[in-house]
């Protein structure tokens, strides 16, 4: 029998507590003895909260604070690991000494401000850093989930070189999507892009060098599931290549609006699939990112190298070209004509509805209707509805059409005999049939004479009278019988007493005899042919 495999127990994932809230106006005090006076709320992550701060002072913090305090309570773990990043590679001296040296006039690495500790109902651990504005992910999705090739192009050249100071300050970000890239907070840096939250960063190359490629199950999958690298899924060490291929992942998500596997975010096995086969086959994620063959040739070349770097597993220790990857952009952005003039076409174009559904922003400006929970933007109100004309044909339902009216009933010739102590007489439709057999009777002598046969008269109407005419002329109409005149006379009588109780017997009689009398008397008269 085949050995069984070991199942490998996977590592929970740390729980984190929330810290306790601070009072507007609370004083924290850092390691180097100077002091913060705690403001309103502007935010709160995975792990902690953030306040409005400024240096201790008369007044309270106000809303446009340019510093921010990030607390957690002392047993977490995310904001130790920032702090610890930020003292080894963002001191604002170490940062103006590489900018002067690459002669760059941006570097998006915030700046570490100070830290410490807070005694309060419970121990709290607080870090001082600059204010930012809104994040990439609110604008990407502000901008109708599509970033322009010109943007795209300044954005990793500017991403590229904060990677490249990370790198070679022994640190990588892990975590590297729209969301940890945050705008300048002041009108003067709205259009400078930083990278923030460290709490993943992970020191890939200590004292004693790089660290060896192993994969460990128990540690799969950290990061953003949609942008987590190949080596994360495997539990392999964070390394300068996974932060080449995340980003890789984030601009392409900027210029085709999804990624090939985000119709299955829970699954990190498949994410893990479905990432190894395309980055072994970059034309077939292409394809399917850009069906219509219009991906941008500066991206195919960056996923192509990021290919060749990430499935060689002995290429794991390899530092990446980054001149070679920015000249990629640079040469894009020299071939369209466009210059890297600071501006982002994403801050000065109009939001766009996303088909997917728009996630608010500050730069939306949406107003919140109370009634319907749907936004409404102020430059484009919903047109006024028309007031509903009724109709008098049917004014209880303004929606439905108009009925037609309808035809108007034939009135019917109901008789009624109302006496409980006599029996009924006889219908006039009795004194029809008789009259009917009779003519049918008659039928053989009226066939011998050259008048066409008698057409049937509607009831109660009477037929114009009959023209003696020759043979050779038209055909004549027919001459109404007494038959005809009789039933005229009785249906005349029976519909002048409609609807009238007849309470006296007698009168029934003679209205019967009266009837039969004058029916007998006809047919004589109308068999021996005598006009009337």
């Amino acid at each position: 029998m085949p050995p069984v495999k070991k199942q490998v127990k996977k590592r929970a994932p740390p729980k984190h507590k929330l810290p306790d809230p601070l009072k507007p106006g609370e004083v924290l005090t850092d390691s180097m003895k100077r002091q913060w006076k705690v403001g309103a709320a502007v935010g709160q992550g995975g792990f902690g909260l953030l306040y409005a701060a400024s240096p201790n002072g008369p007044g309270s913090v106000g809303p446009n604070a340019e510093y921010v305090i990030k607390i957690e309570p002392h047993d977490n773990g995310p904001l130790f690991s920032e702090i610890n990043f930020y003292l080894r590679t963002a001191k604002q001296d170490m940062i103006k000494d590489w900018m002067k040296a690459k002669k760059m006039k941006h570097l998006g690495v915030p700046r570490y401000i100070g830290s410490g500790s807070h005694e309060g109902k419970t121990r709290l651990r607080f870090m001082v850093m600059e204010r930012f504005g809104e994040n990439l992910h609110k604008m990407f999705e502000a901008a109708g989930k599509v970033f322009t090739r010109r943007d795209v192009a300044i954005l990793a050249i500017r991403l590229l070189n904060t990677l490249e100071y990370l790198h070679d300050h022994q640190f990588v970000h892990a975590d590297i999507k729209g969301s940890n890239l945050l705008l300048g907070f002041t009108k003067d840096a709205q259009d400078q892009v930083y990278l923030v939250d460290y709490g993943l960063a992970y020191r890939y190359q200590p004292d004693s060098g790089h660290r060896d490629y192993k994969e460990d199950p128990r540690k799969a999958h950290d990061g953003t599931p949609e942008f987590t690298s190949s080596d994360a899924h495997k539990g392999v060490p964070a390394a300068r290549r996974g932060d080449i291929e995340i980003l890789g992942y984030v601009l392409l998500q900027w210029l085709c609006g999804q990624l090939p596997w985000e119709d299955n975010l829970t699954n990190c096995d498949y994410l893990k699939d479905q990432k190894m086969k395309y980055l072994k086959n970059i034309p077939s994620l292409l394809k399917a990112c850009f069906p219509k063959g219009d991906c941008p040739d500066e991206l195919r070349k960056y996923l192509e190298y990021t290919s060749g770097l990430v499935v060689n597993s002995s290429r794991y220790q390899e530092k990446p070209d980054y001149n070679y990857l920015r000249g990629l952009f640079s040469s894009a952005l020299k071939k369209a004509g466009w210059k890297d003039d600071g501006k982002f076409d994403f801050l000065s174009a109009k939001p766009k509805s996303s088909k997917k559904g728009q996630v608010k922003s500050s730069t939306d400006e949406e107003v919140q209707s109370p009634q319907s929970g749907r936004s409404l933007s102020p430059k484009k109100r919903a047109a006024p509805k028309k007031k509903a004309v009724k109709r008098k044909s049917d004014e209880s339902d303004v929606s439905s059409p108009p009925k037609k009216k309808a035809a108007p009933r034939k009135k019917v010739v109901k008789r009624v005999y109302v006496d409980s102590d006599s029996e009924s007489p006889p219908k006039p439709k009795a004194a029809k049939a008789k009259a009917a057999k009779a003519r049918k009777a008659e039928s053989p002598d009226d066939s011998d004479s050259d008048s066409p046969p008698k057409p049937k008269t509607a009831r109660g109407k009477a037929t114009k009278s009959r023209k003696a005419k020759s043979p050779a002329s038209k055909s004549p109409k027919p001459k109404p019988g007494i038959t005809d005149l009789v039933e005229c006379f009785c249906c005349k009588m029976a519909t002048d007493n409609q609807g009238v109780q007849m309470r006296n017997t007698n009168v029934h009689v003679f209205s019967l005899v009266f009837t039969t009398t004058v029916t007998l008397v006809l047919l004589v008269v109308d068999c021996l042919k005598v006009p009337v």
